[in-house]
């Protein structure tokens, strides 16, 4: 499959971000992704911002846009944690974490939406996590964060749904990247034995819900979450 279309994926550096990345390069888009350091995949066109800054969101998408044309697809995946049970969580913890998760998908899809509305295309897919519904001990801040990207898919829906732009969620568990592997083998052992599908999930079947969201054959679907957790948050 061949596509002009532009994608731009934020954090697509590591992780489920440069699995998405490779993924929609693999399928003949034009892909883009943010970094605060390190490059994307190979056949990316690599951008430098921090979500956090709406001043280098919009020099990022200009970049890019002067680079590949206007963003029809914006994947928001960059995201962070700072991990502590909430009484000691300081303000910053809780802060930084809605900054980046939440705030940092707001300036993103806000900046992307202008090109979209021009288009009339657009094709918003938010990075969430089991854990924004079924909640997590000790990740007050994250699931905060998390969770709130489903009500912003859905009012973006009501906002933007008649200029054939839609705005869906996908929901990972736990999936296997740098970030689990450091895990404890114990903890991995027990979050296993919670997961249905008795495994973690590799970060390109993340990619593969992402790249059919996508896609055409997704044109009618929007304010959806989409798990893609083994079985873990079922109903949540």
């Amino acid at each position: 499959m061949s596509t002009d279309r532009v994608v731009l994926v934020t954090g697509g550096n590591r992780g489920i971000g440069r699995s998405i990345a490779e993924r929609f390069v693999r399928d003949g888009y034009k892909v883009a992704v943010t970094a605060r350091s390190g490059e994307g995949p190979e056949g990316t066109l690599t951008v430098r911002a921090d979500v956090t800054d709406a001043a280098a969101v919009d020099a990022a998408f200009t970049e890019v846009e002067a680079a590949l044309g206007p963003v029809e697809i914006v994947v928001a995946n960059a995201g962070i944690t700072k991990d502590t049970l909430l009484l000691r969580m300081s303000e910053e913890d809780f802060d930084s974490v809605v900054a980046t998760n939440l705030g940092g998908t707001f300036r993103v899809v806000k900046r992307a939406s202008k090109g979209m509305l021009r288009k009339k295309y657009g094709r918003v897919i938010l990075i969430s996590s089991v854990v924004g519904l079924l909640g997590s001990a000790g990740q007050i801040n994250y699931a905060a964060s998390k969770s709130a990207l489903v009500g912003f898919a859905r009012s973006l829906t009501r906002e933007l749904g008649s200029r054939n732009i839609t705005a869906n969620v996908v929901a990972p568990g736990f999936i296997e990247t740098d970030m689990t592997a450091e895990l404890p083998e114990e903890t991995q052992a027990e979050y296993l034995r919670t997961i249905p599908a008795n495994r973690f999930a590799q970060p390109d079947e993340v990619a593969g819900v992402v790249a059919w969201l996508a896609s055409d054959d997704a044109a009618y679907i929007s304010g959806a979450v989409i798990p893609v957790d083994g079985g873990l948050g079922m109903g949540h």
